[in-house]
């Protein structure tokens, strides 16, 4: 249902900014010339266009992006307010947005422009590894909200990573505030043990599903968590890895 990324996704990681004029041409330039494949996703939408980097041009601050041979997808992204981009260069992942889209031509045949983003995201695989909570059986966290919001309230994960969570807020409790703080969370890791800590929304995505009912998404930071509620998470992690690898050698 979710895309691996997020256009809200950037900030999340504001430390692995790179916002070197030269440093963000350089990896750009790298990209295309590598062939790398882009993940591009609408603000809004759930499906993902895949482009690549035609040329870099610094004297014009531009960037030219292959275009889809499906014309409304076209369209779609060109009547965008925002798109994000997800890529990789030397398993570095590489996140960038743009808030406009042109159509252009690039050595005679349609293309799209962005300008050159003023900052992207540069991340190592460990500082962003993330894994999918259960569907059927989720993991769930307790959050204590005030009695006039409906008091104690549990909702179900969508991802867990070292840094944070993503809750799945289906009802509309809690808001959609970036940078609001929930003290005093409890997450159910099961077999595993209670995680306490506090969180901080950084981002939040509703997806209208096919049956016209909304999903919001939240994604959150753990803010102070203590080393041992950080162990926990990470043997959690540990232990979703090993039971996906074992479903996957299952099937071979």
């Amino acid at each position: 249902m979710y895309s691996h990324f997020q256009d809200a996704e950037l900030e999340n990681w504001h430390d692995f900014e790179v916002a070197s004029k030269r440093e963000i041409f350089a990896l750009l330039r790298g990209i295309g010339e590598k062939n790398q494949l882009i993940r591009m996703l609408i603000q809004g939408e759930a499906d993902v266009c895949v482009t690549s980097i035609l040329d870099v041009d610094d004297t014009t601050n531009s960037v030219y992006l292959d275009c889809s041979i499906d014309q409304d997808q076209n369209k779609r992204v060109l009547a965008s307010r925002r798109l994000s981009f997800e890529t990789s260069l030397d398993k570095v992942r590489i996140l960038f947005a743009a808030e406009q889209v042109e159509a252009t031509t690039f050595e005679g045949n349609p293309a799209f422009k962005i300008a050159i983003p003023t900052s992207l995201i540069r991340l190592q695989r460990r500082e962003y590894y993330r894994i999918a909570t259960p569907v059927t059986n989720p993991v769930r966290i307790l959050i204590p909200l005030p009695a006039d919001l409906g008091g104690p309230t549990t909702f179900p994960l969508a991802d867990i990573s070292c840094g944070g969570i993503a809750i799945l807020d289906n009802k509309m409790m809690l808001g959609n505030a970036i940078g609001k703080d929930y003290e005093g969370c409890r997450i159910d890791l099961p077999e595993i043990g209670q995680v306490s800590t506090s969180l901080q929304v950084r981002n939040s995505l509703d997806l209208t599903l096919l049956n016209n009912k909304t999903n919001r998404r939240l994604g959150c930071e753990f803010v102070n968590i203590p080393r041992g509620m950080l162990a926990y998470v990470q043997r959690y992690i540990t232990r979703l890895e090993r039971e996906r690898n074992a479903r996957i050698a299952g099937l071979n």
